[in-house]
């Protein structure tokens, strides 16, 4: 057998091997089973000068401990933008350093195939106001979480 030869044939052998490994992997992220929605770890941020401590999606509600981190009084007002169809209520309330941001509830009774186990991602703004101060500023941040019961 000449040199040639052998090293097309071994070429081709592997060759084909690989294709069968991508043609599998490629059915398996078709069909859902590789879906990286899966792995991809619940969490909520936000930007100074508030925190977000804790979090939970529900089928009818987003509820958040938005915690103020300032160092001064806060007259503030939050607003959340979902990824599905979901009215954004606008909350507010009056925190101090350290506190949570009250009444940071917000109803998600239109959100349209908000179903358990589902992922859900939401934009977080919140529009503030130093004690003192008559300059308003803003802070945003992000939920993602599985909807739970």
């Amino acid at each position: 057998m000449r040199k040639g030869q052998a090293a097309m044939e071994f070429l081709m052998t592997y060759g084909w091997a690989i294709l069968v490994v991508l043609a599998a992997i490629g059915a398996l992220a078709y069909f859902g089973v590789l879906s990286p929605d899966k792995f991809l770890p619940s969490k909520c941020t936000m930007n100074p000068p508030f925190s977000c401590t804790e979090f939970k999606v529900t089928t009818s509600e987003l509820q958040l401990g938005i915690t103020n981190n300032a160092g001064v009084d806060l007259a503030a007002g939050a607003n959340v933008t979902a990824d599905c169809d979901a009215s954004g209520v606008t909350t507010a309330g009056v925190t101090t350093n350290g506190d949570k941001l009250t009444g940071a509830n917000f109803n998600l009774t239109g959100c349209t195939g908000a179903a358990v186990g589902d992922r859900f991602k939401a934009d977080i703004t919140i529009s503030y106001t130093k004690s003192g101060e008559s300059v308003s500023h803003t802070s945003t941040g992000t939920v993602q979480a599985r909807v739970e019961a």
